[in-house]
């Protein structure tokens, strides 16, 4: 593959998922996919994710807190249940003849998020689930232990230690969150480069979605895969993909001498990226001028 384009590096890679896919599909014809949190954003788009995949209906069960949500999902075949990662008598029958699991991580709430997670470990692992795929966070991979990583850190130790076989998709900070900083810019004209700035390998979240769908299936027990975009970006490249996506020109200035450090998620930690995306999926992941283009509409009402 030396001389390869990556265009035909990636044909190949998607000839070989789909051997696997065939092989995979035979191995998972009796699996029983359970996506815990189905009718959130992320587990909506990997609900869709695992049918583009081949995995039928009927081999779903899709547990949500508001399960009348995924109407249209029963409808289809798929077993639709209540579930409450907060509520953990909700769980056994929500997890009933599961056999692999997509556990989604709940946002902040009426319990801490690594007891909540326990709460559908333990029942997962009652259900006799042999596999727990977790949605964590990217900053793990290069030893963050503030912040995001606090809650996550201490879920994927509790997952290592629950008798499970655990998948980790440690994922990198969403490109839906650059809409609305993307269309202030595009208001103003203006954007201002942070200082400190630590460029992240934002990922959009249908991209999480079909990275997450191959693993629930053999072959991805006790790994774990950081699900990055295809490059670092920092506000610079956001401006000039939001420029470009719109027409609108966008000044890119440095922070004032003398201001207050910059403040928020971003940190060395989440500089990561990884060919995750493409090595599960078979396709490069989205650029963020890919993204913007897709939201122009949402960029300019925003703005």
């Amino acid at each position: 593959m030396k001389n390869m384009t990556r265009r035909e590096a990636l044909g190949t890679v998607a000839m070989g998922l789909l051997l696997q896919d065939g092989l995979a599909s035979a191995a998972t014809r009796h699996e029983k996919i359970i996506v815990s949190g189905a009718s959130g954003q992320l587990g909506g788009l990997a609900v869709k994710a695992l049918l583009a995949r081949g995995i039928p209906a009927r081999n779903l069960i899709l547990v949500s807190r508001t399960p009348d949500d995924l109407a249209d999902y029963a409808r289809l075949g798929a077993a639709t249940r209540a579930g409450d990662y907060t509520k953990p008598e909700t769980l056994p029958a929500a997890y009933a003849g599961g056999t692999r699991m997509l556990l989604i991580s709940m946002g902040f709430g009426s319990m801490p998020r690594p007891q909540a997670h326990g709460n559908a470990m333990q029942a997962a692992k009652a259900a006799r689930v042999k596999q727990i795929a977790y949605t964590s966070w990217i900053g793990i991979t290069k030893g963050d232990k503030a912040g995001l990583a606090v809650d996550h850190l201490a879920t994927e130790d509790l997952l290592r230690r629950s008798g499970v076989a655990w998948t980790f998709l440690r994922n990198s900070l969403y490109m839906e969150t650059q809409l609305a900083p993307a269309a202030k810019m595009l208001a103003t004209g203006k954007a201002v480069i942070p200082s400190p700035e630590y460029p992240a390998g934002y990922v959009s979240r249908e991209n999480c979605a079909e990275a997450a769908a191959p693993v629930l299936a053999p072959g991805h027990d006790d790994k774990s895969y950081d699900i990055t975009g295809p490059a670092l970006l920092g506000v610079r490249e956001i401006a000039d993909a939001a420029s470009k996506a719109t027409g609108r020109p966008i000044n890119v200035v440095p922070t004032p001498a003398g201001a207050p450090p910059a403040r928020g998620f971003t940190s060395p930690a989440v500089e990561v990226v990884s060919t995750a995306v493409a090595d599960l999926t078979g396709h490069a992941p989205t650029t963020i001028e890919e993204f913007f283009a897709a939201h122009k509409a949402q960029l300019l009402k925003q703005g």
